[in-house]
């Protein structure tokens, strides 16, 4: 099996790092700048558990080098895998399929969903399509990644906590191909299980995302602070009803109540979410795929979203502010509430 990890940042080294323990998998690394360097140089160091692990796993920019895979594993934030749509020909056989490890609405989410919305393009995810013509979704193999890592220094990945990577079909079946990559997630010491309906997993993280990310990169408060303050709590809550009803209305399920999601959230403690890291450290925020996305899937459906809205109007300008947004080439502004 031969499996190119596109993104080998934290949770695509952590990944490589892992699945190269699984016996009969050839993994390689698409990576960039001084962490490539540092990855050919001297390895890719796990720190995990109290231990140091040195892997040694083919590493380039240049995915020609690398040719066609069984899977390739995007663990790019979503702005980046769409700009990464083209450089991914070379790894791209027949048979190849391409496992989207990115927050929030992926952007294959119509396909294969039946129903109004069936096939549906969301242009806030992959503007021109871009995705849907270079990479095609019948590749799609949905993840919702839950571990947290960290770079902490060129070639270097820190493993903080979690180990589960959910995957599903869009379409719903027990594929083959899901249920061999799942097993081979596991032998290299992952929890990979295949769910019948991935879009409910989805939405369970997203759920959150949508929410404690924006609110913490505007208040620069950490999720116990966002989940507990009775004022951004009441913000959350609002929110993640706006999204729940959209959810509802696309068919999908919510296994957990929304004061249990927002009450496990504050468990995690003084935990600064990736938007707020990002913010301090001059990266481009994620924004689109955590809460654009999910506006437009709101005026797709006819759900009101007045407090989506809002804190998407705000993050968006925090972040042009900061000339960390947009990310995509900029699109029509969505028609008011």
């Amino acid at each position: 099996m031969k499996v190119c990890i596109y993104g080998a940042g934290a949770i695509g080294g952590y990944l490589g790092a892992q699945l190269a323990q699984a016996p009969g998998v050839q993994v390689s690394l698409v990576a960039r700048g001084a962490h490539l360097a540092a990855l050919r140089e001297n390895g890719l160091k796990l720190l995990i558990e109290g231990q140091e692990k040195l892997v040694r796993i083919a590493a380039t920019d240049d995915p020609a080098r690398l040719g066609p895979q069984d899977y390739v594993i995007v663990a790019l934030k979503a702005h980046q895998a769409w700009e990464a749509a083209e450089h991914m020909a070379p790894l791209l056989g027949p048979d190849t399929a391409v496992v989207t490890c990115q927050n929030g609405v992926p952007w294959w989410y119509f396909h294969a969903l039946g129903g109004d919305y069936a096939e549906r393009r969301l242009a806030s995810l992959d503007p021109d399509d871009r995705q849907w013509r270079l990479v095609g979704p019948r590749r799609a193999i949905g993840c919702v990644v839950y571990p947290a890592t960290e770079i902490v220094a060129p070639g270097v990945v820190k493993h903080i906590y979690g180990d589960k990577f959910a995957l599903g079909e869009p379409d719903g079946s027990l594929s083959q191909r899901c249920l061999a990559l799942s097993e081979a997630l596991e032998t290299g010491g992952l929890k990979a299980p295949v769910l019948e309906n991935i879009r409910d997993e989805i939405w369970l993280k997203l759920w959150g995302n949508l929410c404690f990310n924006p609110i913490s990169a505007l208040t620069r408060a950490t999720l116990d602070v966002v989940a507990s303050d009775p004022g951004t709590r009441a913000l959350a809550r609002a929110m993640m009803a706006e999204a729940e009803a959209i959810a509802r209305a696309l068919g999908a399920d919510f296994r957990v109540d929304v004061e249990r999601r927002i009450n496990g959230a504050a468990r995690v403690g003084a935990h600064r979410t990736s938007m707020l890291q990002d913010l301090e450290r001059g990266r481009p925020l994620e924004i689109d795929a955590l809460l654009t996305a999910v506006q437009e899937m709101g005026r797709l459906t006819g759900a009101a979203t007045p407090y989506i809205d809002s804190v998407l109007a705000l993050v968006q300008q925090l972040g042009r502010s900061q000339g960390l947004y947009p990310v995509f080439p900029e699109q029509p502004a969505a028609a008011a509430a």
